[in-house]
């Protein structure tokens, strides 16, 4: 069994940061892609940031410049860092992993809230 476990989240004014992780725990191999998404209330769950296995990152356009991904596979973590926070950055935000054979776990999520 495997499970993501995201945290970092929370309310911030615009303009403000913050710094989400998640972390990954049970029986894992090897992690391929990881990834950041964002459901905001009444959307669809959308890509914000992905980074595979060899460092390569894309973003979602809207975020690009203001938000970094990184990884520390030694810690099965994933940190995706927020700057320049808007409003329209609030929502619920989904950790993603890719394990071995092509796996996808999620985590619950974690909530982000911009005030203007």
């Amino acid at each position: 069994q495997v499970q993501l476990v995201e945290s970092g989240g929370g309310l911030v004014q615009a303009g403000g940061s913050l710094r989400l992780s998640c972390a990954a725990s049970g029986r894992i191999f090897s992690i391929n892609a990881m990834g950041w998404y964002r459901q905001a209330p009444g959307k669809q769950r959308v890509l914000v940031a992905r980074i595979t296995s060899s460092g390569g990152t894309n973003y979602a356009d809207s975020v690009k410049g203001r938000f970094t991904i990184s990884r520390d596979n030694a810690k099965n973590t994933v940190i995706l860092e927020m700057n320049s926070l808007k409003p329209e950055d609030t929502g619920v935000y989904f950790c993603k992993m890719t394990l071995s054979f092509a796996m996808d776990y999620w985590g619950k999520g974690t909530l982000v809230t911009v005030s203007s």
